[in-house]
C-alpha cells in the first residue's frame, strides 16, 4: 500500500521531513500546547516513614536539558559513571524535601544547600531520620534528615561512592556508607599510544552463550579506570559526631549489611579476572562474614568468573547470600541442584542453605524447590519464610511456607500461573524491624494481603487477612466506585488505618488516610493538564480472528463527537502468554486518571486523533520453546482486530490509522508495516529489527541463532525491509544501553528500507540512551512524531483497493 502525496503535500516534505537527506537539524518544538505541558513540573513523590506517622514530600524537576546528559560519561563492564561525582551516570533525582505530619497535616520545609540534587534516600527504622545523598559538581555528601525538626546535617562532605550501595542503618543506629578511600591515587588516564591488541581467547570446549551486553570492558585501560571508580571502603557514621570506623579495606565492595542483631557483617566484593564478554554482574564474587568491626571470620563463598551461563542460567554453588531477617544472625542462600541448567531435566532445581553464626559448622538445608528459587520474604516475630520458586516453562509461581529452624514440613500455601492476573492473592504488607529488615506483617500466623485486584470489569486493589494455618482469607477492604484507589502503607495493628493513593478520570492522583469509614486527605495535588479534561478514557475488549478476546483502553480527544470519524493511533507492546485465557484478562482500569507527560503518543490527542492504547498484541503458545513460531501471524491478526474494532465503533475509517512501540513494540511495528497494510505508516522507537545480531535470544526467545537460523531470519524485519511500503519513522537514542537494541539496529533498518526504495525517516538523538530524558530531546521527538503522522495518516485519503470497495 505505497501512500501516493498531492503536489502540495510532497512539497511541504521538502522541510525537516525530507528523509533522503541527512543533515544535523537544531532541536525542534512540538506544537505550542503540547511543550507547555511537557515542561511542567511533576507533582511530588511521597515517601511514608515507617512510623507510619510522616510523610516525606520530595519535589521533582522538569525534564533536564541536554547539556546534562552531556557530562562525560564512562562506559565501564555494564555500568555508565560519573567520575567527576563518582557515580552512577544520571540526572537529579529531587530538588526539595519537606514533611507533613498525617495526624494534623501540619508540614514544614526542609532546608537543602542551593541547588539540591537529592538521592539515596533511606528511612531509619523508627522513622525519626532519613539519610540521604546530596551531589555537587565534584562530589557526593552523606546528610541526615531529623523528622522531628525538619533540619538535615551533613555527616560527610565528600566521598561518598554509592555507585553499588547506598547508605544503610545498621542496628546500633550509626549509618554505613561505602566511601572512595581517602588515599586513593589520580585517576587513570589513557595512553595515547596502545600497549598492544586487545584480545580475547575462546579456548573451544565449552558454550559460552551471552546477550548482547553494551558497555562493557575493551582494555587494560577501561579495567583500571574501572576499578578505581568503584574502590571503595565500608565506613560507619555515628549521629552524635563520633569519629567514623572504618570497617574493612579498600575493595570493589557490592554489598555490606549487618546480620539483626549486629554482630557480624556480610560484606561482598568483586575479584580478578573481569570479562570483556560480560557485565560486572558476572564478575568473581567473594562473600565474607566479618565481625561487626570488619576484622574476617569467614569465607562463604568463592564465585568464579560466570562468562559461560546457559541462557537464563545461574551460577552452580552458593548465590543470593542474605541475612535471614528476623534471626539473630543466620544466613540463608540458594544451592542450584540442576547444574544452574534450565534445559536440564530435574525434580529439585534448587535447594535452600542456612548457617548460623559462628560460621563454622556445617550448611543446613531448609528447603528444596521443584523449580527456580527467586526469593523469599521473612515474617514478623517468626522464623518462618515464604519462599517463591518459577517454572520458566509453565510461567507457575509456587509460594511455599517453609519453618526454617523448625521441623515443621514445608507447605506449599499457592500455585498459579504468574500470568494470571484475576487469581493473583496480593503481596504482604510490611514492616520494619528495629534492625532495620522489611518483613511480612504477622499477626499470630495472620499475613496481610494487599493487591491490584484485577477483574474483567478492572482494577479493584484490595486489602485482605490471610490465615497460614487454614490458607482461608477475609478482605478488609476492596476499591469501589468510579475510582481506582490502592493500599499504600498500613499504620496500625488493628488494620483499621491505612494509606491509600487515589485517582479518578478528574483526580490526578493524590494520598489519602483512611481510619474506618473517615477518609482525611493527606495531599492536594493539582491537575497537571487542566486543560485535557475533555479526554475520554473507556476499557474496551474486542476479538481477534481465532476467538482471543483482545483488550485496550481507547482515548478520545476532548470535544469528540459520538460517530464521528478521527484519525487512529494504535499503540502497542507484544507479550507472550501460555494460554488465550490469561491473554485476554483486564489489567487496568476504566478509572484511572488520563496522566500524559514525556514522549508519550498519548499527546496525539492534543491534535484531534483518539488512541487505542495498549492494544494486545498476544503471542500465545502452549510452548514457549516454540511461541515465536507464528509471532508474526499473531500480531498481524491483532493489529487487524484492532482497527476492526475501531471501524466498528465508528471512530475510525479504517485507513487514517498509523501504528506505533517503543522498544519490542518497535519491532512489532516495523513487521506489521512489512507484513500488512493495515496501516498507513509507522513510528518505531528505539528498536531493534536484525535478530541474528543477537544471536543468543531476545526478550523471551530461548533457542539461540544456530538452533532455529529459519525463526531468527524470519522474525528480523530487516530481512523484509524490501516489503515495508508505508512510511516509517525511525527514533533512537545514540546512546543506547539496553541489550539488543544498540543504536546501528535503526541506523540500518533505514538503510534498507531506503535502498529498497521505501520512504523513510531516522531520527538519532544526542546522548539519549533507550528511553529519552532531556528536555529538547522529548520535545523533538513529539515534534517529529505528531509530524510524521500529520502528514502520513491525518491527510491521507483511502488506498486505490479501498475507493474501490466502496
Amino acid at each position: 500500500m505505497r501512500l501516493l502525496l498531492s503536489t502540495g503535500l510532497a512539497l511541504s516534505l521538502a522541510g525537516p521531513l525530507a528523509a533522503s537527506v541527512a543533515a544535523q537539524e537544531t532541536y525542534r518544538q512540538p506544537p505550542a500546547d503540547v511543550a507547555d505541558i511537557v515542561t511542567r513540573a511533576p507533582s511530588p513523590s511521597v515517601s511514608v516513614s515507617p512510623a507510619g506517622d510522616t510523610v516525606l514530600l520530595l519535589e521533582r524537576e522538569s525534564l533536564p536539558p541536554v547539556s546534562e546528559l552531556a557530562r562525560p560519561m564512562e562506559k565501564l563492564a555494564g555500568l555508565r559513571l560519573d567520575a567527576a561525582i563518582n557515580d552512577r551516570h544520571g540526572t537529579r533525582a529531587f530538588v526539595g524535601m519537606a514533611l507533613r505530619d498525617i495526624a494534623d497535616g501540619a508540614e514544614r520545609q526542609v532546608a537543602l544547600p542551593a541547588e539540591a540534587d537529592v538521592s539515596d534516600l533511606s528511612w531509619s527504622p523508627d522513622g525519626r531520620h532519613v539519610a540521604f545523598t546530596n551531589t555537587y559538581a565534584d562530589g557526593m555528601a552523606l546528610m541526615v534528615l531529623d523528622t522531628a525538626s525538619g533540619e538535615a546535617t551533613t555527616l560527610c562532605e565528600r566521598g561518598i561512592n554509592p555507585i553499588f550501595q547506598g547508605p544503610r542503618w545498621l542496628p546500633d543506629g550509626r549509618l554505613l556508607i561505602l566511601a572512595s578511600p581517602a588515599n586513593r591515587r589520580p585517576m587513570p588516564v589513557a595512553s595515547p599510544t596502545p600497549v598492544g591488541p586487545a584480545i580475547q581467547d575462546a579456548s573451544g570446549g565449552e558454550e559460552a552463550q551471552t546477550r548482547t551486553y553494551q558497555d562493557l570492558l575493551e582494555n587494560p585501560h577501561d579495567e583500571a579506570l574501572f576499578t578505581w571508580l568503584t574502590t571503595s571502603q565500608p565506613v560507619a557514621y555515628s549521629l552524635d559526631g563520633g569519629a567514623p570506623e572504618i570497617l574493612g579495606e579498600p575493595r570493589i565492595y557490592t554489598y555490606a549489611g549487618a546480620s539483626p542483631d549486629g554482630g557480624y557483617m556480610l560484606m561482598e566484593w568483586l575479584e580478578q579476572p573481569f570479562s570483556y564478554q560480560v557485565p560486572y554482574s558476572r564478575f568473581p564474587q567473594t562473600s565474607v562474614v566479618t565481625d561487626a568491626s570488619g576484622e574476617l571470620i569467614v569465607t562463604i563463598a568463592e564465585q568464579p568468573l560466570a562468562d559461560n551461563l546457559p541462557v537464563q542460567g545461574v551460577p552452580t554453588g552458593r548465590r543470593s547470600i542474605t541475612w535471614h531477617p528476623t534471626e539473630d544472625s543466620l544466613l540463608v542462600w540458594a544451592e542450584a541442584q540442576d547444574g544452574g541448567d534450565p534445559r536440564v531435566e530435574a525434580d529439585v532445581r534448587d535447594a535452600m542453605m542456612g548457617l548460623a553464626a559462628p560460621f563454622s559448622g556445617e550448611p543446613i538445608e531448609i528447603a528444596r524447590f521443584e523449580d527456580r528459587f527467586s526469593g523469599f520474604v521473612g515474617m514478623e516475630d517468626t522464623d518462618d519464610v515464604i519462599a517463591y520458586d518459577y517454572d520458566r516453562d509453565s510461567r507457575e509461581i509456587r509460594l511455599t511456607h517453609v519453618d526454617v529452624t523448625g521441623d515443621n514440613p514445608d507447605r506449599v500455601i499457592n500455585l498459579r500461573d504468574s500470568q494470571d492476573a484475576y487469581n493473583d492473592p496480593g503481596s504482604p504488607v510490611t514492616v520494619t524491624t528495629a534492625s532495620g529488615f522489611n518483613v511480612a506483617r504477622n499477626d499470630d500466623g495472620v499475613l496481610l494481603l494487599s493487591g491490584s485486584g484485577a477483574t474483567p470489569e478492572g482494577l479493584r486493589p484490595f486489602l485482605r487477612r490471610f490465615d497460614l494455618a487454614t490458607l482461608d482469607t477475609q478482605e478488609i477492604w476492596r476499591n469501589t466506585g468510579e475510582n481506582l484507589e490502592s493500599v499504600v502503607d498500613v499504620l496500625d495493628d488493628s488494620d483499621s488505618a491505612f494509606v491509600t493513593y487515589f485517582q479518578s478520570p478528574t483526580d490526578p492522583g493524590n494520598y489519602r488516610l483512611r481510619v474506618g469509614d473517615i477518609m482525611t486527605a493527606l495531599t492536594e495535588f493539582p491537575d497537571p493538564h487542566p486543560e485535557l479534561t475533555g479526554i475520554s478514557r473507556e476499557l474496551v475488549t474486542y476479538t481477534r480472528e481465532d476467538g482471543t478476546e483482545l483488550t485496550a483502553t481507547l482515548y478520545l480527544p476532548s470535544g469528540y463527537v459520538q460517530g464521528r470519524q478521527v484519525p487512529l493511533v494504535v499503540w502497542a507492546y507484544p507479550r507472550e502468554f501460555n494460554s488465550a485465557g490469561t491473554a485476554s484478562q483486564n489489567r487496568d482500569s476504566p478509572y484511572r486518571f488520563t496522566r500524559i507527560g514525556g514522549y508519550s503518543h498519548l499527546f496525539f490527542l492534543t491534535q484531534g486523533y483518539a488512541v487505542l492504547d495498549n492494544a494486545s498484541m498476544p503471542v500465545i503458545g502452549n510452548d514457549p520453546e516454540t511461541v515465536n513460531d507464528t509471532f508474526i501471524e499473531q500480531v498481524v491478526s491483532s493489529g487487524q482486530a484492532a482497527v476492526d474494532f475501531a471501524v466498528t465503533r465508528g471512530i475510525s475509517d479504517g485507513y487514517r490509522v498509523g501504528v506505533g512501540g517503543h522498544s519490542y513494540g518497535a519491532f512489532m511495528t516495523a513487521h506489521l508495516l512489512a507484513r500488512s497494510d493495515i496501516f498507513r505508516a509507522g513510528i518505531a522507537r528505539s528498536g531493534a529489527y536484525n535478530r541474528t545480531l543477537t544471536p543468543f535470544g531476545f526478550q523471551s526467545e530461548r533457542r539461540i541463532f544456530w538452533d532455529a537460523p529459519e525463526t531468527y531470519y524470519e522474525l528480523s524485519p530487516f530481512m523484509a525491509a524490501n516489503m515495508i511500503n508505508e512510511p516509517m519513522l525511525l527514533i533512537h537514542g545514540n546512546n543506547d544501553n539496553n541489550s539488543g537494541t544498540f543504536p546501528q539496529q535503526s541506523e540500518r533498518m533505514f538503510a534498507a528500507v531506503k535502498g529498497t526504495g521505501g520512504t523513510a525517516r531516522l531520527v538519532m538523538l544526542p546522548y539519549e540512551s533507550h528511553g529519552y530524558r532531556g528536555r529538547e530531546s522529548v520535545l523533538h521527538t513529539l515534534a517529529e512524531m505528531i509530524d510524521w503522522f500529520d502528514v502520513h495518516v491525518k491527510n491521507a485519503g483511502p488506498t486505490p483497493e479501498q475507493s474501490a470497495s466502496e
